[in-house]
């Protein structure tokens, strides 16, 4: 296994602002970069630098496939059970998961809890999409019983009505 690259070494604000300079540069200009550090007190070489930004790069196309998946998802299913909601999350889920596992990490310098941050809100977005979806299931299982009876269907055909064309199980 090679060597661990020394950027990963430098402080979370320089190396933000590393970070921020490949992607407003187009992941370029390695050697302006690594005199931009030697100002900053980092001996880091062009090589390191180009080979992070490689898979910084990577990480960051994959982000952009994730949104236009994401972003295509609900252009072509928008729906009102949340089932979209849920299925978005799941994406990021997995996205955030697969990021972690690609990330070189000094086990020294892991933040469970920075981690912990970041997926908290993705697990009560999940339970608010299902809370949200039961909710929907139960009120429209509620109005359909409520028009069915009103036309004077008998309780097969309102359950028809919800299992079948809306997807909800009876009231009954």
């Amino acid at each position: 296994m090679g060597q661990r690259s020394k950027v990963y070494d430098l402080p979370v604000d320089v190396r933000s602002e590393l970070d921020g300079k490949l992607l407003r540069g187009g992941f370029s200009d390695y050697e302006g970069l690594a005199a931009w550090l030697r100002t900053k007190g980092f001996e880091i070489g062009k090589s390191s630098l180009h080979r992070y930004g490689s898979v910084l790069e990577e990480r960051m196309d994959a982000l952009k496939v994730a949104t236009e998946q994401a972003r295509a998802l609900v252009e072509a299913a928008p729906d009102d059970a949340g089932d979209m909601g849920a299925a978005l999350i799941r994406l990021v889920q997995e996205r955030t998961f697969s990021a972690l596992m690609q990330m070189e990490i000094d086990p020294e310098n892991l933040d469970l809890a920075k981690i912990g941050k970041v997926i908290a809100p993705l697990v009560r977005a999940d339970v608010h999409v299902k809370k949200y979806a039961a909710e929907w299931r139960a009120k429209t299982a509620k109005v359909v019983d409520e028009l069915a009876q009103a036309q004077g269907m008998d309780a097969a055909q309102a359950e028809f009505w919800m299992r079948k064309f809306l997807g909800v199980p009876g009231a009954a």
